[in-house]
């Protein structure tokens, strides 16, 4: 092993050498996170430490596979066998699944995704009879795993004055209602959601010291990658089980922690040296990824934030060429200057298409960006679009599998109840499931005795409940002897499913027999490759099967045909990956940074941070794509390059396309000025009228200002702004701090304005 380490550098080796008190690492972009992880899991089990008193914890199951494999090709694989390490939920499901009797379930609970627990939520929303305008199901389910992640169970919600008042104030008084009837609903279908993986953790080692006391002298090295995106669950759970040896070592960089929107507080690395007192720093600032114009270009950027680690990233690779900024007059024109560039670089150059990257801030951007990647032939892949666990056909079969093993779980058990077609209508699915809320228990109880639960329910409908029920039954006995395979098979099979789609020569349904073809193949390489989970013997093949699918993250579920593919994703699906060559799209003011992240310094530093992400994804090139114009909601309206192009040292960039002074260096009131003479250039030609620089001019900005209450802004009014002026509001949409106002100002023609930011003052009624 001591040879192996001759291969790091002076400060990766001192990192990896110490394993002995709390420790962080702070690893820069592209400076080598996962190779010390992995050396140091090595040199701790080359030293003599077990590999099952060692917890590595990971955000995807990539990053801890590509571990592992790495581990076992630099030591004999039969030493780190019984290596804890994957994922939060992952490895925490593994917990609860030991010690599931002490907190009331069995060990084969269900793992709700997003969609189940959706698909439940709006059920409970139906049943309380609950307007679904008021109570959107994403909104709610934001709202209850918000109040999961700060550890906050359905009980003490209701007691929670604070919660309580801000749901009053968003005009959904019945979320406590909501929250609290959706975990009865969950217990008493066997069945966690993903927060509750963190939420029952943190409960189990609270209210039972001694399996606490377990866990904290089993695990007594505990190792957390990206620290910098868990949440309040995670960092508690993790606290209170390295209470006791306080060998922790943290691994991550402030500098992209960019997901509050999910719970993650960036509080949690900062804060590391109050948490631990007695903790060593290792700094790992060389970034072997990116050139040395890429390096310093972010750099220049990231010292904008204030809340961060001093720390001095730098690259030894070749200067490489400046980061490129293209403005175009139209988004319609980005599209197309960005797929004519890709198709210029993989041509002349030689460049696979798997080497770029188009990164945008939002979803909606890859619209346009598609359509010009399909004019010239470029394949592409999105991330974020639907998974091959997520389509219909997939669903309802993982559906079986989930009831097989846990009767209990209502959402899977009302999927196939009539899946192939067996009679079991609507009306009698309905009937089933008020007769279990009566009875407070699961459909599947129900359905064992059907006619003394519902007697209205005639002999017919009774003898096709029983026969689902003994379908079932005797699937449950198989899944004790077959493995996973075996019972996949027996299932599509017997249940008729695959004679469903055998004989449908429809695209479609030749396109859903392949994917259960591709279903069954995935659960034969499972068995094959002989997954399991150490001691966790006492589990089913097919258990374990549905757990690590439950889990999966989108960048999983890559197939093979997939990866000489252009890339397009969202900064933040990118985290984590690298490309040769990275486009970033739609970098303007209430674009990037967003117009619903820009109302605290705070919000500005994390979209900084995300921007900072996007340009340290690059190895060789970065192009910056920006545009003059761009629809919203119908209406073109004017865009200003964003803040944070103007925050890169200039030396590092190179402007291509575009008003050079505009794009780096321009004040606002100037670039208002030139948006007004760019509108009448686009008009048509009877109704260009020359404007000078003086009727255009805004008046200067009043710093004494004082913008009334976004709340009282209503349409129909005659408002002012700082910069706008004079304006009337038009229109008024959203509710809460998601209020828009569509206003007609004189100078600056329409725009729209999230009303918590406008700093409007209301000038007549």
């Amino acid at each position: 092993m001591s040879d192996i380490l001759k291969f790091l550098s002076p400060i990766q080796e001192e990192a990896v050498r110490q394993t002995d008190g709390p420790m962080l690492v702070i690893a820069g972009a592209g400076s080598g996170k996962t190779r010390v992880l992995t050396y140091k899991i090595a040199w701790m089990l080359e030293k003599g430490i077990q590999a099952r008193n060692i917890l590595s914890l990971t955000f995807t199951n990539k990053a801890a596979r590509e571990m592992r494999e790495r581990i076992e090709k630099l030591m004999q694989p039969e030493l780190a066998r019984y290596l804890w390490m994957g994922t939060f939920h992952s490895l925490f499901a593994r917990i609860l699944r030991k010690e599931a009797q002490v907190i009331g379930y069995s060990q084969n609970f269900s793992i709700y995704d997003s969609d189940d627990t959706k698909s439940l939520i709006r059920s409970i929303i139906h049943d309380l009879k609950l307007d679904d305008d008021i109570y959107p199901v994403g909104e709610v389910l934001r709202r209850i795993s918000s109040a999961k992640n700060q550890l906050i169970t359905a009980e003490s919600y209701q007691s929670r004055s604070e919660w309580l008042a801000v749901d009053e104030s968003a005009r959904r008084p019945e979320i406590a209602h909501i929250y609290m009837t959706y975990a009865k609903r969950c217990r008493n279908a066997g069945a966690m959601d993903f927060d509750d993986l963190l939420l029952n953790t943190f409960l189990l080692f609270q209210n039972h010291t001694e399996i606490l006391a377990k866990y904290q002298n089993q695990f007594k090295y505990i190792l957390v990658d990206e620290y910098q995106d868990t949440n309040y669950s995670q960092y508690s759970i993790v606290n209170m089980m390295a209470r006791t040896n306080r060998n922790l070592c943290v691994v991550g960089d402030d500098s992209q922690s960019i997901y509050s929107f999910r719970g993650a507080r960036i509080e949690n690395i900062l804060n590391f040296r109050n948490d631990y007192p007695e903790y060593k720093i290792f700094k790992l600032e060389q970034n072997y990824r990116s050139t040395q114009n890429i390096v310093e270009a972010a750099n220049s950027l990231i010292l904008k934030n204030q809340s961060r680690i001093p720390k001095n990233v730098w690259s030894a690779n070749e200067p490489g060429e400046l980061v490129e900024v293209s403005q175009s007059l139209t988004d319609q024109e980005e599209g197309i200057f960005i797929s004519n560039k890709i198709l210029d670089t993989h041509l002349q150059e030689q460049v696979d298409f798997k080497d770029f990257a188009i990164l945008y801030r939002t979803h909606a951007q890859s619209r346009i960006i598609e359509e010009a990647c399909r004019k010239l032939n470029i394949p592409y892949k999105i991330y974020g679009s639907i998974s091959f666990y997520q389509r219909k056909e997939i669903k309802d079969i993982l559906a079986y599998f989930r009831l097989i093993l846990n009767h209990r779980d209502d959402e899977s058990l009302k999927r196939i109840i009539n899946y192939p077609a067996r009679g079991i209508g609507k009306t009698t699915l309905d009937r089933l499931s008020e007769a279990a809320m009566e009875a407070q228990c699961p459909i599947w109880s129900v359905i064992g005795d059907p006619t003394a639960y519902v007697p209205q329910f005639n002999k017919g409908t009774a003898e096709k409940l029983l026969q689902f029920r003994h379908l079932i039954d005797e699937y449950s006995n198989l899944a004790n002897t077959l493995d996973a395979y075996e019972l996949a098979m027996r299932v599509v099979q017997g249940t008729g499913i695959l004679e469903e789609y055998r004989f449908d020569h429809t695209p479609e349904g030749l396109s859903k027999f392949e994917n259960i073809e591709q279903l069954i193949n995935g659960i034969k390489e499972f068995v094959d490759s002989g997954i399991q989970e150490g001691e966790d013997s006492s589990l089913s093949g097919m258990d374990f099967f549905l757990q690590n699918v439950a889990l999966m993250t989108d960048q999983d579920n890559e197939k093979p045909e997939d990866r000489n593919k252009v890339s397009l994703m969202t900064i933040h699906s990118a985290k984590g990956l690298e490309f040769g060559y990275v486009f970033i799209a739609g970098v303007e003011e209430e674009l990037f940074p967003s117009q619903f992240s820009s109302g605290s310094a705070k919000e500005i530093e994390e979209e900084r941070r995300l921007f900072y992400v996007a340009i340290t994804r690059a190895m060789k090139r970065v192009i910056i794509t920006l545009s003059k114009t761009r629809y919203r909601w119908g209406s073109l309206i004017d865009c200003r390059p964003s803040r944070f192009i103007r925050e890169i040292d200039p030396k590092f960039l190179k402007i291509t396309g575009g008003n050079k002074r505009n794009i780096s260096g321009r004040s606002m009131e100037e670039e208002e000025v030139e948006m007004q003479e760019d509108r009448q250039v686009r008009a048509p030609a009877r109704r260009i009228i020359p404007v000078s620089n003086k009727t255009a001019a805004k008046p200067a900005v009043d710093e004494n200002f004082e913008p009334d209450d976004p709340a009282s802004v209503q349409s129909g009014m005659t408002v002012t702004h700082p910069r706008f002026g004079h304006g009337k509001v038009l229109q008024i949409e959203g509710d809460g701090g998601n209020r828009m106002a569509t206003v007609f100002f004189k100078d600056s023609g329409n725009k729209q304005l999230l009303l918590k930011f406008a700093r409007l003052k209301i000038i007549r009624t």
